[in-house]
């Protein structure tokens, strides 16, 4: 059975992730439900504007924490599906045709979404780790990131 298209946007879709991080539930805590969960507040970032995750047919979620040491990168590639995370310490310069002149730099507090087809980089470009907590929404069985870079932008 399929599940259907979803679209999450702004605060719901920060929920989702947070809910999925933590192992949590929307219905936890209600009353008579037992005892109340107990969460631990990983990572706070903020967007200016609003975030729409979307990935048709059945879907994988993956959380990672991912530290680049002063000096590493991700290297170049794209994802099938999409991404939220949130840099919780460091800086990431990030590389990527959707800013204008082509470079964003995130700071610790700061949240980034990446989108599916296009090709980018994070680098560490300071001189302390950068730690990402990253939420992937990834079409089943795909790879979390494609460094095949002739597989990028090709409508996957």
């Amino acid at each position: 059975m399929r599940k259907p298209f979803r679209t999450l946007s702004g605060t719901a879709a920060a929920v989702a992730v947070l809910l999925t991080a933590t192992g949590a539930s929307a219905a936890a805590g209600a009353p008579g439900a037992g005892p109340a969960p107990v969460v631990k507040e990983i990572a706070q970032g903020r967007q200016d504007g609003s975030v729409e995750v979307s990935v048709k047919g059945p879907t994988q979620v993956d959380f990672r924490e991912i530290t680049l040491p002063p000096g590493a990168g991700t290297g170049r590639h794209c994802h099938y599906g999409q991404l939220v995370g949130v840099v919780k310490s460091g800086t990431l310069t990030h590389y990527a045709p959707v800013y204008p002149g082509g470079v964003h730099v995130y700071r610790a507090g700061d949240s980034i979404v990446e989108g599916s087809g296009y090709v980018h980089e994070g680098r560490n470009e300071g001189t302390e780790d950068t730690v990402l907590w990253v939420t992937y929404v990834t079409p089943q069985g795909k790879p979390l990131a494609e460094s095949d870079l002739a597989h990028c932008g090709t409508g996957h």
